[in-house]
């Protein structure tokens, strides 16, 4: 993606079903449950880098033993910066103990790692300062074990005002309003609230407090604890969360919005937020690495009983199709062979652009992740070739000699145009400077096409802003002295905010929505701005803006291609001679490449959630009153 915006988090939970002495033994090392969160972690790094966290469980420690150890960083590379940490401690507490020493009982006296369950996170934060505090897993403290909670998730609730309040009237005073400081606490409410029921239950057989206490952990109702908390919760997420005696659990939204993969064997219970991962750092192949099915919770006992659960009721499964275009890792089977369909699906529009001239367009890509769309791309061109060759040797059977030849060599030309200099910071505050320095972030490969002769082809995953197109590439590119650059997004219009986990909440950030600013303007239409706001901030006034989105309106009186030719227009730099074409990838074509994943907001304004139409309507009050700030 030219354009940055904030990716998703990420999670990694891993829970050992054997004894510590059985890893030990088998694997030959005293560190293979810190090994593989690493790798868990280190193999979706792509998640998140502004900071990361991990918490660990130790089971039946002495009283007034630490059994519940965190490490969180914001530095610049968090994850090395945690594990060296661990693994600090790990060196210099064993380097002098022997390996007939070096037993389960050993570690789980003098290492904090030595514990049965794991939570790591990687976080990429969509607002809130980037400190150490923001960081998960957050840890809610209790003396009673069975009340200690540990969370760590992926997700943005739309409603963390009601959720609020919600804790406000049953006493609590929150000092913070964030969803997952919410979360946890709601969870944490109904938490207090089992152990308090059992408790009870047992007391009154006159049973003393230490004996009641074994009975709230075996008995704690984790399905019911979750089926209550999350009853109206309004937003995507994949949320994980340990209690302190041993018990846990990973929960999915029920639209499926957020991704969650797990895999269980008879030695480990692992989830996280790409397959991949899960399939890298233990070695299974696709097949046996599951997904949790939308308002299921993954729900592991403290004696290793593993349960299934349904704990939202599902609604229609609409899985974030950013995940597929952008965000996961193209290295899963399923999204590598969906990008390669979003680029093959654009090749019909890309060749009449280019008027069919295969002699003279040049393909190439930007950025890196756009790189399998574009072989997609260039297996729907390979095929249009060939279809011409056929055509020009049926018409004409007798060709032979250089025609032939010169025929039978055509094939698309591909090139390495754009490379992206990692090494280029923005420091500069000034903004003229600044915009200088962003200039040269991606540099070119000099003399790879004919200048005034042929067409250059771009394709981008997805253009969100729009910023970096105009300040950067196209100028950059026009230095190649092209007759036309054609820009093409693997992904539709970005039209509306997500309120699901990505930082794109303002609509004004939009160069769709730029775009059609501008054709309001130029068709004499701007007065149906302040109708959709006053039916907007009316909605909002009478509690029944989560109905419908009316911003929808305005998109409706205009065309994809009229939109698409304005968004090319207005990102075209006025300094370059080169013509500018942008084309999108249709909603059709993206919900045919990604049939398993088609939550589609963002392009359409078809949210999954209620709140995501409150939100949507929202944030167009704030950009026509002028308020810089998210609407959730």
């Amino acid at each position: 993606m030219s354009d940055s915006i904030k990716h998703e988090c990420g999670i990694a939970y891993l829970r050992l079903l054997k004894p510590q002495q059985y890893y030990i033994d088998k694997y030959g090392t005293a560190s293979y449950a810190v090994n593989k969160m690493y790798l868990l972690m280190e193999k979706q790094h792509n998640r998140g880098q502004d900071g990361a966290g991990l918490a660990y469980i130790k089971f039946d420690t002495q009283a007034g033993e630490q059994y519940i150890n965190r490490h969180r960083s914001v530095k610049q590379q968090p994850l090395q910066d945690i594990f060296k940490r661990v693994f600090k401690e790990f060196n210099e507490k064993t380097k002098n103990v022997s390996k007939s020493q070096l037993n389960a009982s050993w570690l789980k006296s003098n290492l904090s790692s030595a514990g049965e369950i794991f939570l790591g996170h990687l976080r990429y934060g969509t607002h809130g300062g980037n400190s150490i505090q923001s960081c998960h897993p957050f840890i809610r403290k209790n003396n009673w074990r069975s009340r200690n909670l540990v969370m760590a998730g992926n997700f943005n609730l739309t409603n963390v005002d009601e959720l609020i309040n919600f804790l406000v009237e049953i006493g609590q005073h929150p000092i913070q309003k964030r969803d997952t400081v919410t979360v946890m606490e709601k969870i944490g409410h109904y938490v207090d609230r089992d152990v308090q029921r059992i408790f009870d239950k047992y007391k009154a057989e006159n049973y003393d407090h230490k004996t009641v206490s074994t009975f709230i952990e075996k008995e704690l109702d984790i399905e019911n604890i979750l089926r209550m908390s999350a009853r109206d919760f309004d937003g995507g997420y994949l949320m994980a969360g340990l209690v302190g005696h041993g018990d846990s659990f990973v929960l999915r939204d029920p639209n499926g919005i957020r991704p969650g993969y797990y895999y269980i064997d008879d030695e480990i219970v692992v989830v996280a937020s790409e397959r991949p991962a899960i399939q890298t750092t233990f070695n299974v192949n696709s097949d046996k690495v599951k997904i949790i099915p939308p308002g299921n919770a993954l729900i592991v006992k403290k004696d290793g009983q593993i349960y299934l659960k349904e704990c939202v009721e599902p609604k229609e499964v609409l899985s974030c199709s950013f995940e597929r275009i952008y965000f996961s890792r193209g290295t899963d089977t399923e999204i590598y062979k969906e990008r390669l369909d979003l680029g093959y699906r654009l090749t019909e529009r890309v060749m009449k652009e280019v008027e069919y001239d295969y002699e003279n367009t040049v393909f190439s890509f930007i950025p890196n992740t756009a790189e399998v769309a574009f072989y997609g791309l260039l297996k729907g061109i390979e095929e249009h070739i060939n279809a011409h060759k056929q055509k020009e040797i049926e018409k004409n059977p007798q060709i032979k000699g250089a025609e032939l030849n010169h025929l039978l060599n055509l094939r698309p030309r591909v090139e390495k145009i754009a490379v992206k200099d990692v090494k280029m910071r923005t420091f500069i505050t000034d903004d003229a400077a600044r915009d200088e320095m962003v200039s040269h972030v991606y540099d070119i490969t000099y003399d790879s096409i004919n200048r005034n002769t042929d067409t250059l082809v771009m394709l981008d995953d997805s253009i969100v802003r729009g910023t970096t197109l105009q300040k950067s590439i196209l100028s950059i590119l026009d230095r190649l002295g092209p007759k036309k650059i054609v820009v093409v997004s693997s992904a539709p219009q970005i039209r509306y905010p997500d309120c699901y986990g990505i930082d794109m909440s303002k609509m004004q950030d939009f160069i769709a929505f730029r775009a059609l600013l501008a054709l309001l303007k130029e068709r004499g239409l701007m007065g149906k701005i302040e109708d959709v706001y006053q039916k907007c901030k009316q909605a909002l006034q009478e509690g029944t803006a989560k109905e419908k989105n009316y911003v929808k309106e305005l998109y409706a009186l205009f065309t994809d291609d009229e939109l698409s030719d304005k968004i090319g227009e207005i990102v075209r730099p006025e300094h370059i001679f080169s013509q500018v074409k942008v084309i999108f990838q249709t909603v059709e074509g993206l919900n045919k490449s990604c049939p398993k994943n088609l939550g589609d907001w963002y392009f359409t304004g078809n949210y999954p959630t209620p709140g995501g139409n409150k939100v949507v309507n929202k944030a167009f009050v704030y950009f026509v009153e002028g308020r810089n700030e998210r609407a959730y």
